[in-house]
């Protein structure tokens, strides 16, 4: 189970606590500095997502809390170095869900890790939604329209991602099976080329994460559809998938917290604790906020377990169905 903490803050938690029966641990400090892994470049999300918390954990988790960037192998590289980590809270991993979930199935070859093996989950920090959107110009107005326009080309039509084997890749092939249109996936590097080429009209369709195309909604870009479980309260007027027919586009991406395997118990429950106590804080709601990001925290370590398993379980058949090779 994962409670997400509304524009409320402490309130919005505090009424799913009562609901749920969630107790969070006491959390507790350690007097060593703490490095907080990624895998990701300075400057990019994944990074301010983790710059963000280690800022609000230092005095609650730690005395101290460092960010360092293990950058390459799209992520590996930090994943494998908190497996590789000392188990004494003194290292832990934030990251991608796809890291986890998803990269197993793209690259079996390449991934050597496992996160419930390998590595402890203590819990979400935030979560964020994927869109599909097109440019301002298009003719299709809603989901609906695009199915319809879609259908009724004659070739195949290219869609584009921000990367080749990333969910929003995989979002855009799962569609184009279930309505039977003749998608083209075009990876890019990264959302920002790709955005450029769909507001200048030169691709018709893009699927990436809502935040990467929200400035442009409205003005050189339009979406039609989020795969959050419930509508994006910055966009209300938005759809989600679900609500138009299409259930299994429901794929919230997240960012999230785990410790090297075999780290003591008391360890784990005192950082998901901190995690739980920064992300109700009216600070943290706020500067997730302002990056179109949702505090989420998992209801225990447990529960965050099952997430991956769940979620990492329902990636295969889609990357296999896919077709999907390395070297495409």
């Amino acid at each position: 189970m994962s409670i997400v903490i509304g524009r409320r803050g402490a309130l919005g938690l505090g009424a799913a606590i009562a609901t749920s029966g969630f107790r969070p641990a006491s959390a507790q400090t350690i007097n060593r500095t703490v490095r907080a892994i990624v895998g990701f470049p300075a400057g990019g999300s994944s990074d301010v997502v983790a710059r963000l918390y280690a800022d609000k954990l230092r005095g609650i988790y730690a005395q101290n809390i460092i960010v360092e960037g293990r950058v390459g192998a799209a992520g590996r590289i930090a994943v494998e170095a908190v497996k590789a980590g000392e188990a004494d809270g003194s290292i832990y991993l934030q990251t991608p869900a796809s890291m986890l979930t998803l990269q197993p199935h793209v690259f079996p070859r390449e991934v050597r890790y496992d996160a419930l093996t390998d590595l402890i989950p203590v819990s979400t920090v935030c979560t964020f939604p994927f869109a599909i959107a097109v440019p301002s110009s298009h003719p299709a107005k809603t989901l609906a329209e695009l199915i319809t326009w879609l259908k009724a080309q004659s070739g195949d039509v290219p869609f584009a991602s921000p990367a080749a084997g990333s969910a929003p890749h995989f979002l855009g092939v799962m569609l184009g099976k279930k309505i039977g249109a003749r998608l083209t996936h075009v990876p890019y590097r990264g959302a920002a080329p790709a955005m450029l080429d769909l507001v200048g009209g030169r691709l018709p369709v893009f699927v990436g994460v809502l935040g990467d195309i929200s400035p442009q909604h409205g003005s050189g870009a339009r979406m039609l559809a989020v795969s959050s479980e419930r509508r994006n309260p910055r966009y209300p007027d938005l759809p989600t998938f679900a609500e138009l027919g299409h259930p299994e586009m429901n794929k919230d991406e997240w960012f999230g917290a785990l410790l090297p395997a075999n780290t003591p118990a008391n360890i784990v429950n005192a950082l998901h604790a901190a995690i739980v106590q920064v992300a109700r804080s009216p600070d943290m709601v706020a500067a997730l906020d302002r990056l179109e990001y949702l505090p989420t925290v998992s209801a225990s370590p447990a529960a965050f377990a099952e997430r991956i398993r769940q979620e990492r379980a329902e990636w295969g058949p889609i990357v296999r169905d896919s077709g999907f090779q390395p070297e495409n």
